[in-house]
């Protein structure tokens, strides 16, 4: 029989366990960890200080060597997936991009590295932005890298930078295509896209249209990564993405169809990015051959869920 990933674990094999979630707050985090409660682990999450904390979450800035260090010896996780990071591309101060993604990452390996209790594994969130614009049709894990971004580079960086801890800890390292879902910030294009058809807006406002992304569903996502998990291929590089890139026009056709109107599409010079990215369609074929196969959430359906939440 095909094994097949599932969107919630069947087992627990997390029964008895403490997962650390660096970026629990986010929109990531709050997904993964519902898959890891679901396979028994007790999860607990990292925010930025000020950005709230309870007794799941404790407030830690990843600059802080120090702090770092601390919290990692206090909490001995058995499994580890890192999801803090500044995500968005344009975000407007680089100096913090490099901080958080490349110094902010290597504080948290050094800490586990040299924590008593060593994790089984450790998964590092990457980006398949650092593929930048690429000849190659459909983008193995193999395609050079070629960014075309400093949150790119940032995570290209990171990526060589953890390859120094490898030999002291197991170390996977993912790099998801675009994904979205109920959550995700408007300052990310689909949710911005739903969003105005929610409001029943006339007008949107958009960037380059040219542009094809492969657009996961945030659930298949997380799933993925607690397959991961439990499958343990340390020292590899896993794709995470569906499989099939979508146009910006695909993307607002399935809208109108799904809110039963058409939207005026109008494009703002000051939204069209430089280098930007024209197409990302990621081979999941390495992850298949790890958690079992993968039944990409059709975009329409993952956008109605968007619609309708």
């Amino acid at each position: 029989m095909t094994r097949r990933l599932q969107l919630l674990s069947p087992g627990r094999e997390g029964e008895g366990k403490r997962a650390l979630v660096t970026g629990l707050a986010g929109f990531t985090g709050h997904y993964v960890a519902a898959e890891l409660r679901a396979a028994g682990y007790q999860v607990i999450g990292t925010a930025v200080p000020g950005h709230g904390h309870n007794g799941d979450m404790v407030a830690l800035d990843l600059t802080d060597r120090a702090a770092v260090a601390a919290a990692v010896h206090e909490l001995q996780p058995d499994v580890v997936v890192h999801l803090a990071a500044i995500a968005f591309v344009a975000h407007s101060d680089v100096e913090q991009i490099y901080r958080v993604n490349v110094l902010g990452t290597r504080n948290l390996l050094e800490a586990l590295a040299s924590s008593p209790k060593k994790p089984s594994a450790v998964l590092l969130a990457s980006s398949a932005n650092i593929y930048g614009n690429n000849s190659v049709e459909v983008i193995h894990e193999d395609v050079p890298a070629a960014p075309a971004n400093d949150y790119a580079v940032s995570k290209l960086a990171m990526e060589h930078m953890a390859r120094l801890w490898m030999e002291q800890l197991p170390i996977i390292m993912v790099r998801p295509f675009n994904y979205t879902g109920v959550g995700q910030a408007e300052n990310f294009l689909l949710p911005k896209i739903v969003s105005h058809f929610r409001r029943k807006a006339a007008d949107i406002e958009l960037g380059n249209l040219h542009v094809w992304r492969d657009f996961s569903d945030v659930r298949v996502v997380a799933a993925s990564y607690r397959a991961l998990l439990a499958a343990k291929p340390a020292g590899q590089v896993f794709n995470i993405s569906a499989g099939k890139a979508y146009s910006l026009g695909e993307a607002i056709a399935m809208m109108e169809e799904i809110a039963g109107y058409k939207i005026n599409v109008h494009v703002n010079p000051a939204f069209v990015r430089a280098n930007e990215v024209a197409r990302l369609t990621g081979d999941n074929r390495r992850l298949a051959s790890v958690v079992g196969a993968i039944e990409p959430v059709p975009l329409e359906q993952t956008l109605r869920w968007m619609y309708e939440a």
